[in-house]
């Protein structure tokens, strides 16, 4: 499982050397979770300490920077309401999807769902196994067409344009 995870932060999210951890009382702190939590996270797979995992009664976990990075994520959409099951089916399909860069992914949730955005006009539902939709951004598509616009001739309201042809119809035919 801690291979699974480190695709999910492949970049420099880890200014501590590779064997350099921290204990679980360090850890659900700086995360902002219980010990409790923590522990049932790491028994499940959610969010395993990949630096040393506990072997035993006694032994310690030890979790790296980039576990608890994982760690606060989690908290935070617990924090808005996503339930766990969710979040668990978010990271999951994340990893199976072979998320190697984490500062590449935005997460957005609208209180039920978690989505990842992966372009400006992409989002995914990683709660429903990665089903697609598309957004469409008005800035987008204001800047889009604001070039092409303004190179084309314009006119005034109540004006007529004299290369009208319909107008000069209009005009012969009130005559």
């Amino acid at each position: 499982m801690s291979e699974l995870q480190d695709a999910l932060f492949d970049g420099d999210y880890a200014p501590l050397p590779s064997d350099q951890g921290f204990r679980g009382p360090v850890a659900h702190k700086v995360a902002g979770i219980t010990y409790r939590q923590l522990d049932y996270w790491a028994r499940t797979g959610l969010v395993v300490p990949s630096i040393r995992q506990a072997e035993g009664s006694g032994s310690q976990r030890l979790y790296s920077f980039r576990d608890i990075l994982l760690l606060r994520v989690v908290k935070r959409f617990l924090d808005v309401g996503i339930s766990l099951q969710q979040i668990r089916v978010a990271i999951d399909h994340l990893r199976a999807r072979g998320v190697e860069d984490v500062s590449e992914v935005t997460l957005v949730s609208d209180g039920f769902s978690v989505f990842e955005v992966t372009s400006a006009n992409e989002l995914f539902d990683l709660s429903k196994g990665g089903q697609g939709m598309f957004m469409i951004s008005v800035s987008s598509v204001w800047k889009e067409i604001e070039g092409t616009l303004l190179t084309l001739p314009t006119e005034r309201a109540g004006e007529e344009h004299p290369d009208d042809e319909l107008a000069a119809r209009r005009r012969a035919k009130a005559v």
